[in-house]
C-alpha cells in the first residue's frame, strides 16, 4: 500500500514499500561492485548516470526532492562505496516507512 509520510525535512513524500528500497541498495551495491572508471567516461552505452537510474527504479514513484536526494547518494555510494554508504543508509532510513509491529 502506498500512503505518505513526513521527512525529515518536513516535506511528505509517497511512503514506498520497504522492499522496494531494499532493492535499490541491492542495485546500488551491484552498480559500486562492478564500476570502472574507465568504461564509465569511454564507453557510450555504459555510464554513471544510467547506473543511477537503473539503480533508482524501484523507488520511481517517490517525490522529486527525494529522488534528487537519492540520486546524489547513489552516484556517491557507486564511485566511493566506502565513504559514502553510511550517508545512503541514513537517507534511506528517513524515508521508508516506519517498521509495522507484527
Amino acid at each position: 500500500m502506498i500512503g505518505s509520510h513526513t521527512t525529515a525535512s518536513g516535506g511528505f513524500t509517497k511512503t514506498i514499500p520497504q522492499e522496494q528500497f531494499d532493492d535499490l541498495l541491492s542495485r546500488t551495491a551491484l552498480a559500486a561492485l562492478f564500476y570502472y572508471p574507465k568504461i564509465a567516461v569511454d564507453d557510450d552505452g555504459h555510464n554513471l548516470q544510467n547506473d543511477i537510474a537503473y539503480c533508482l527504479e524501484p523507488v520511481a514513484g517517490i517525490g522529486d526532492e527525494d529522488a534528487e536526494r537519492l540520486r546524489v547518494v547513489v552516484g556517491r555510494v557507486i564511485t566511493n562505496p566506502t565513504a559514502h554508504r553510511s550517508e545512503l543508509l541514513a537517507l534511506v532510513i528517513e524515508l521508508a516507512p516506519p517498521p509495522s509491529a507484527e
